[in-house]
């Protein structure tokens, strides 16, 4: 039998994708830098440990905020043994932090506790490693080979894994959003969420990809303190 989607902790998103994110698959946001691929992880990762499941978060962007924690949840404190954070600063060591949540994955007793694994960002240190190499090509097999671990949690656990990840405009093309990583994440993510800066502190969340929902689905939202609230455009 199917899970059941795991809310996002954003009621407008939940709407957007009829229920949550779904348990079995990586999930991939990726937008511009301040669009709000962040406070979506923290909501995730809140909605997770406030339904008294585990979740584990993977910040290779150093964005994790205990502030934004406490003004999304005050009583945060009561739930912080329940969130278990890698903090990996090379492409070696994200590799060594998804082998861990592998092995973490390999028990029943955890498996059952985690509600949700959350990557932000997948591409961070991908850039970096693709910066400092002149083997590309090695590189992105490495990173096919880290999504790929991923994406056998989330198969044979039915463990929900979110990813953030970045944009970038081609020389050619400025008006088109290119997602670091290409293909190995697109094919990888069952699901591909797009994040857009709409008008001034508006927010535009688009449906680029699902198993089961129609493609082009979308929603407006404002970043406040509380959390995220849907708005007109």
């Amino acid at each position: 039998m199917a899970s059941l989607p795991v809310s996002t902790g954003a009621a407008v998103l939940d709407l957007l994708l009829r229920g949550g994110y779904e348990a079995d698959i990586v999930t991939t946001i990726y937008g511009p830098a301040g669009s709000g691929k962040t406070n979506l992880c923290i909501l995730a990762l809140l909605s997770a440990v406030k339904a008294g499941k585990k979740a584990v978060l993977v910040d290779t962007e150093g964005g994790f905020s205990l502030i934004r924690v406490e003004q999304l949840y005050p009583s945060y404190k009561d739930v912080l043994d329940r969130i278990l954070l890698f903090s990996p600063t090379t492409f070696e060591e994200q590799r060594k932090a998804f082998a861990s949540l592998r092995e973490l994955a390999a028990s029943p007793a955890n498996v059952a506790s985690i509600g949700i694994i959350i990557i932000d960002s997948v591409s961070m240190l991908y850039r970096l490693e693709v910066g400092k190499t002149d083997d590309i090509y090695a590189t992105n097999r490495e990173l096919a080979e880290q999504v790929s671990m991923l994406t056998e949690i989330a198969r044979k656990n039915s463990i929900p894994i979110l990813l953030t990840n970045q944009v970038y405009s081609s020389f050619d093309e400025k008006d088109k959003v290119n997602m670091v990583g290409g293909d190995i994440l697109k094919y990888s993510s069952k699901c591909l969420l797009e994040l857009q800066k709409a008008h001034q502190t508006k927010r535009r969340i688009i449906l680029r990809k699902h198993r089961s929902l129609p493609e082009g689905l979308e929603a407006f939202f404002e970043i406040k303190n509380e959390g995220i609230v849907e708005v007109e455009f």
